[in-house]
């Protein structure tokens, strides 16, 4: 049976496949008829119009309807039916309503809904505002379009306010017909067919104005030649609107239907702000007398959401909101469409049951995002036939893609190409087949094709070109390219080859395995052609620009070795990251290379290897790879498109970078950041693809072809360098356990955990080296502990940098070894010993070798001396422990001795050199420290010279020890009392002690007769300080009679009078604190300074207290200036130097002494004027 003869409607009728809301023609009559209601549309009729009749019993403000749906999904239509049933239009004499009664038969409810809305008079504004809207999108387009809409309604030229203002003001005055009347007398043309063009016809439209509404010739011209542009406010407008509703009937209705608002408004805040304007008023002034009706493909929630706050109140004023989905688009096609006779259906179910499994196994996408498959069963296949149900869902989403990226005007020329219109095409341009043909995806193309930009059309329209002329295309391959473009931007369906034989099979017979190979040889092509490009496993439409650049991609150059060194950045970075192989406690760290080149730096150790494509072939044969794999694992990779993608990725990330993009064309630049974003997408293929050829790969490792047949690339990977460790470092297993930290280092060092001799951890591993190091003793080389770690962490040992330190510890701890860092023997109790087997800033600057021992006969001399210098008896028999005793002992020794040293600082204590000899002597043994051997014939050579020093300071000892103390204090006494050795020598017992204390103390002779004599000291001190004692007592007595005879004369001449009190008490107070200070005073020569002080106070003080007696002299006139006398020459006399100390015994004494005073003053009078006693 013929396809064309299985529809019960012909499909060959005209059906209106592009919906424009404004159009009405012979159609529209089938276009009622043939209108499906749909389970959902129902619905939506029921919510509509419960909520529209609501408002004439109940005035309301929420007069906003939205209509929301994909692009194809009849929302156009849907606003269209839904005017003719407000309106109630009349069409051959059948009114809407009663063509609609028969489609709610079964439900007679919604009709009425429907029925009761109709009874008032009600006017529709049924517009597409992407149409009628203004190229000029300023803050007022909206508004601008509803009043243009208004205008025209009411039969004015709406798109010009100034002519439509006009024609308003003639209105109102009753005068259109007259105006239109006479201008026509005038010009010859009606008004209504000329007014857009009124500005050609100045005199005639003047005149009219003169003669109907009888305005001057001045005022009309005025008028005419006006600039201004006639403005009109939301508030004016819906003010015109309420007024016309008004001067109509009590249930008259306005509706402004608006098609493609969402659209128009796009992301436009302003624009829509001003629809939220218009809405408010019209629901606040109107009372439910007007409705706005808009559509969108998006609903109202989603295009307010960015700015949720501002728009809220639009919110509120669309309540009604009608969303249309796709399940009610298929209903509709199976409806109106495709419903079957029943001969049809009959056949078509023969057909299903016979291809059952053929049709399932057909219809089986991979990778598909969507929810899409072939059929569910013979019902599902006979409803849907010849189409599949997939093909519902994805030209939906083709659809609206191609709106969105393809459309030469975004909105088709004001019409919507619905999925009706698309799937009548399809099903016409298979009507001749038989049963059992299927629609293919490819020829709904052809439903959009005339809306598609240029650049688009002529890739396909030059594809048919070179396939009609035979220029290495064929027709197929057109077909192929027309289905390639309708899923190019559908992310949902991969354009791989899978897919591709789905999308394009035609007949239920159809073999996949015929069609993918034809299909194949197809898509190779046109991409020969450069009609499409393949990104990974998927094809790709490319426009004419993108051809240009794929071009130019295709031609950038990118160096083979650069594209092997990014291979081995993927390998290494991001598929197999490790850059050790664990191997038990062991990390191994492992040369990366791809091919000859090399990943990062080398570290001679064992390597990983993959060999690419790329490689030489010789490179690739089995003798060259064994031979090759000596200490190394090599991968050769399995044949997959990885290197491919690679390259691909590589010359558009070198193109990009070679071009200026920013300078570029927007639409070069997009198809350059699409470009972009393809390099990521071969990039991510290319490690995918890797991964593939690591699974499939041939394994070569250390000289042999192994088989790893299981596991992820990671793990087989690691299974070939597992088996790679255990055949190259064949010694590892020589270490028997592992060190974790230094503690473990330093407990080998001490021997803090004895093991039985010959069955230690690692005794194999410190054979080896001590192997190794006698053969470089046997050869005179030097050997650092960096060459040691460098050996045993290479093959074949591979041991941990740790594992080697602990096996150099226990040869130490054995004695076997000798380390010397920096040229000095280092011991086994050095705490920076861990660092110098270990970190790397250390190992050079340790050296090892095979340990080489004192002889036996200095070894015995050698403690025979430490036990006789030291008086000890414990002394070890071993070389290391009587090393470390002699460092031990020599060290603390010239401690001792440097303290001493240091004691001699500001003293003379006797025999000084001999504690510097002494300390020079243990710096001559200690001198020889850094070698074992030289440290012990060093003090088997001086070993006399340390007995005799031990001898020549036991007095020193004894002196520090016993003696020191009473020379300290005979040293102080003398240096105390070396101001009043005048006055001591007057006691000559005194005198002479303090002599002999000098001479042991301060003049040192024989050091032997200064250690005997040191006792005397105490004796000595005692005679000093009692004769010092009584000196002392004597110079009290006398300066205390001082102070008796000062404090006498000061009271005598005070005699008791009043104002002299104050000098009195401070002469008490001072005269007080010398008292103390003669009590305090131990030097005989600071006593004697007192004297003067105290007299020279007295005298001072009697002075002041007779000038205080004197009365006061009267306040006289100042008399005549005198006349300057010549200055007195007074000579100062210091009372000691006249009145010289003496005992006087008798009245003669004293009269001899006051002649002997007076004579002298007399003398002294003779060349002064005066002479004053300080």
């Amino acid at each position: 049976m013929k396809i064309q003869n299985m529809f019960e409607d012909d499909i060959n009728r005209k059906i209106n496949g592009v919906i424009k809301v404004d159009q009405e023609d012979e159609t529209t009559e089938r276009e009622l008829n043939e209108y499906v209601i749909t389970r959902e549309l129902k619905r939506h009729f029921i919510t509509f119009f419960n909520y529209y009749d609501d408002a004439f019993a109940e005035p309301t403000d929420d007069i906003g309807v939205w209509i929301s749906g994909f692009f194809g999904s009849g929302k156009s239509h849907f606003l269209k039916m839904l005017s003719y049933i407000l309106e109630n239009k009349t069409i051959n004499g059948i009114s809407t309503v009663e063509r609609f009664r028969k489609k709610f038969t079964d439900d007679p409810a919604t009709f009425m809904l429907i029925d009761n809305a109709t009874k008032g008079q009600t006017e529709t504004i049924l517009f597409n505002i992407d149409i009628e809207g203004f190229s000029n999108k300023d803050n007022t387009a909206v508004l601008r379009v509803f009043a243009k809409m208004f205008y025209n309604h009411l039969g004015f030229l709406g798109e010009d306010l100034k002519v439509a203002k006009l024609e308003q003001f003639i209105a109102k005055h009753g005068k259109t017909e007259e105006f239109r009347r006479v201008f026509e007398e005038k010009n010859g043309e009606p008004w209504v067919d000329t007014r857009s063009s009124f500005a050609f016809f100045e005199d005639d439209v003047v005149d009219t104005l003169k003669e109907v509404l009888g305005m001057s010739e001045t005022a009309a011209r005025n008028w005419f030649n006006g600039t201004e542009t006639a403005e009109i406010s939301i508030a004016q407008l819906v003010s015109e609107i309420k007024d016309y509703v008004d001067h109509r009937s009590a249930n008259f209705r306005l509706l402004f239907m608006v098609d493609e608002v969402g659209q128009y408004i796009g992301t436009d805040t302003n624009l829509l702000l001003n629809l939220q304007s218009i809405l408010e008023k019209v629901g606040s002034e109107c009372g439910g007398k007007v409705w706005i009706v808009c559509t969108g493909q998006e609903a109202i929630d989603e295009i307010i959401k960015v700015r949720m706050d501002e728009f809220s109140r639009i919110q509120a004023r669309f309540k009604t909101r009608l969303s249309l989905s796709s399940s009610a688009v298929d209903e509709v096609i199976q409806k109106r469409l495709l419903k079957k006779t029943p001969e049809a259906d009959e056949v078509l179910r023969k057909v299903y049951s016979e291809n059952d499994y053929v049709l399932k196994n057909l219809f089986s996408f991979t990778d598909s995002v969507l929810d899409i498959k072939g059929y569910g069963g013979e019902g599902e296949f006979e409803v849907n036939y010849p189409f599949v149900p997939y093909q519902f869902i994805l030209i939906q989403k083709i659809f609206s893609e191609i709106r969105k990226h393809g459309a030469a005007g975004k909105h088709y020329s004001g019409a919507e190409r619905s999925m009706l219109d698309g799937f009548q095409i399809v099903a016409k341009s298979i009507q001749d087949k038989d049963e059992h043909a299927i629609a293919p995806l490819y020829p709904f193309y052809d439903s959009v094709h005339t809306f598609l930009d240029g650049s688009i059309r002529r890739v396909i329209e030059r594809c048919q070109k070179a396939a009609d002329n035979g220029d290495g295309i064929e027709n197929y391959d057109v077909q192929v390219l027309k289905l390639l473009y309708l899923i190019r931007y559908v992310d949902d369906v991969k354009a791989n080859l899978d897919n591709i034989v789905i999308l394009m099979a035609d007949d239920i017979r159809t073999d996949k395995i015929e069609l993918r190979a034809k299909l194949q040889k197809s898509l190779d092509r046109l991409k020969s052609q450069n009609y499409i490009d393949r990104r990974g496993d998927t094809y790709v439409f490319l426009t004419d620009e993108e051809q240009d650049i794929a071009r130019e991609i295709s031609n950038t150059s990118v160096d083979t070795a650069k594209i092997v060194e990014r291979i081995g950045q993927m390998i290494f970075g991001d598929i197999y990251t490790m850059k050790k192989y664990r191997y038990g406690k062991y990390d191994f760290p492992f040369d990366e290379m791809v091919d000859t080149t090399a990943i990062g730096a080398t570290t001679g150790g064992m390597s990983l290897r993959f060999i690419t494509v790329a490689a030489d072939v010789e490179d690739k044969q089995e003798l060259r790879l064994m031979t090759n794999s000596k200490d190394c694992a090599i991968v050769v990779l399995a044949d997959t498109p990885y290197y491919e993608s690679l390259e691909n990725a590589m010359k558009i990330r070198k193109y990009v970078k070679q071009r200026n993009v920013n300078q570029l064309a927007k639409t070069v630049q997009d198809i350059i950041r699409d470009q972009q974003d393809e390099a990521g997408k071969y990039e991510t293929s290319a490690k995918e693809e890797l991964e593939k050829a690591i699974s499939g790969a041939e394994f070569y490792v250390d000289g042999e072809h192994i088989d790893i047949t299981s596991g992820t690339p990671v793990s087989k990977i690691e299974q070939a360098l597992q088996y790679l460790v255990t055949h190259v470092y064949c010694e590892l297993d020589l270490i028997t356990k592992n060190a974790e930290t230094d503690a473990d280092i330093f407990n080998l060092l001490s021997g803090a955990n004895p093991q039985m001799e010959g069955a230690e951890d690692n005794r194999d591993a410190a054979a080896k080296v001590e192997e190794y190091l006698e053969v470089q003793y046997m050869k005179k080389l030097p050997t650092s502990m960096d060459d040691i770690q460098s050996r045993y962490q290479a093959i074949p040992y591979g041991w941990k940098e740790i594992d080697v330190a602990a096996v150099v510890a226990l040869l130490i701890y054995e004695q076997k070894v000798t380390i010397k860092y920096s040229g000095a023997t280092i011991h086994a109790d050095n705490p920076k010993l861990p660092d110098m087997l270990r970190k790397k800033s250390e190992r050079g600057k340790t050296m090892i070798s095979k340990k080489q021992s004192p002889s036996a006969q200095k070894m015995k001399a050698a403690k025979d001396i430490l036990r006789e210098y030291f008086d000890i008896m414990d002394v070890p028999d071993d070389e290391e422990g009587l090393v470390q005793l002699i460092i031990s002992k020599f060290n603390d020794q010239k401690t001792h001795y440097e303290e001493l040293n240091q004691r001699y600082a500001g003293h003379k204590y006797p025999d000084h050199a001999l504690i510097a000899s002494a300390i020079q002597l243990m710096d001559d043994v200690l001198s020889q420290q850094k070698d074992n051997i030289a440290l012990v014939e060093r003090l088997v050579s001086d070993e006399d010279k340390l007995l005799d020093s031990k001898e020549d300071l036991q007095p020193v000892e004894g002196f520090f020890k016993n003696q020191v103390a009473v020379f300290d204090a005979a040293v102080k006494m003398e240096s105390d009392l070396r101001n009043d050795l005048s006055y001591l020598q007057q006691d000559e017992q005194t005198n002479t002690a303090l002599n002999q204390i000098r001479m042991i103390t301060v003049i040192q002779g024989d050091s032997k007769q200064v250690y005997k004599r040191i006792p005397e000291l105490n004796g000595l001190m005692n005679t000093v300080k009692e004769g010092h004692g009584k000196l002392l007592d004597a110079k009290r007595a006398d300066l205390l009679e001082i102070v008796r005879q000062c404090m006498s004369e000061i009271h005598t001449t005070a005699d008791g009078n009043s104002d002299c009190k104050n000098i009195i008490s401070s002469a008490d107070n001072f005269f007080d604190q010398m008292k103390n200070d003669i009590s305090e005073k131990k030097s005989l020569a600071l006593l004697d300074a007192l004297v003067t002080q105290m007299w020279s106070y007295k005298d001072d003080t009697v002075d002041r207290i007779e000038t205080a007696k004197k009365p006061v002299s009267p306040v006289t006139k100042p008399a005549a200036e005198p006349k300057p006398v010549a200055k007195k020459h007074i000579k100062n006399v210091y009372r000691q130097a006249i009145f010289k100390a003496d005992t006087l015994e008798s009245q003669e004494d004293v009269d001899a002494y006051v002649e002997r005073m007076r004579s002298y003053l007399t003398a002294l009078l003779k060349d002064c004027d005066g002479i004053k006693l300080n």
